[in-house]
């Protein structure tokens, strides 16, 4: 017995082996998400056994399970810790984001949201802010920031639910965030379009900052940010100060996604 594989209509045995490659096949592109029913139907494999397969892969690191379904793990990753989407925004926003550094003087931040993380695709500025705990490649829980609740807000309700309750029901994690608060911030965000102007400085996780998430690509949210250097916290924390760089940060994300429309 042979297998096609829809892709490249050439011949797959059906061995182990053979399962799990088409199964790994059809994630092509690290921000693609499936169910189980379109995993069974694109890889033509009995909806049990694929279930089976995608079990094992899950907990390998191959592939990882969302409460929405299938997408590419850690280990379909490239060996810097980036998947090649999030090389594609970084890529995208690089001449973005220098420009924003350049004009505001402030430490640019780009990010996207990975489950239930904050990952820093990139940091621009800050050298004499070294108690900013954020490094390119570095993770923070999805709660802790502005940024990243700004790209949680982009999410449905069950999915940040099942991505975070375990999360907000430990103390030590929580920050004292929970569920009710969490979505009464959320909906704030979703008021405001994925901007977010925050002054509760929270060292050394985050400080004063402007922040606007943004559909990148299908499946990921990523998000802009500014936040001062050292001994500007004052000045740019002035009333309307960083309400005044919202529309510059809003641009700049609208320029990444057209970007990475062209590519």
């Amino acid at each position: 017995m042979t297998l096609t594989d829809p892709r490249r209509d050439t011949e797959m045995p059906v061995s182990m082996l053979g399962r799990i490659t088409v199964i790994l096949d059809v994630f092509d592109r690290p921000s693609r998400r499936l169910t189980l029913e379109e995993v069974a139907r694109a890889t033509q494999l009995p909806r049990s056994t694929a279930h089976r397969l995608l079990g094992q892969l899950a907990k390998l690191g191959w592939v990882e399970q969302t409460p929405l379904g299938y997408h590419a793990g850690d280990r379909m990753r490239t060996p810097d810790g980036f998947d090649r989407t999030h090389e594609d925004i970084r890529g995208a926003a690089a001449e973005g984001l220098h420009q924003l550094h350049m004009r505001t003087g402030m430490i640019v931040h780009l990010s996207v949201l990975d489950g239930a993380d904050q990952v820093f695709l990139d940091k621009l500025g800050g050298r004499d802010r070294e108690d900013l705990a954020t490094t390119v490649g570095g993770r923070l829980p999805s709660h802790q920031t502005p940024a990243a609740r700004a790209m949680l807000s982009f999410l449905p309700t069950e999915q940040i639910n099942g991505l975070l309750a375990g999360r907000l029901d430990d103390p030590e994690q929580s920050l004292g965030w929970n569920l009710p608060s969490l979505h009464r911030d959320l909906d704030r965000i979703r008021r405001s379009r994925g901007v977010v102007i925050d002054r509760r400085a929270n060292p050394p996780i985050w400080y004063s900052s402007v922040s606007v998430a943004f559909r990148a690509v299908p499946h990921t949210v990523a998000s802009i940010s500014l936040c001062p250097v050292a001994g500007s916290d004052q000045t740019v924390g002035s009333p309307g100060s960083l309400e005044r760089l919202a529309p510059l940060v809003a641009k700049t994300a609208h320029q990444v996604t057209l970007q990475l429309s062209r590519r």
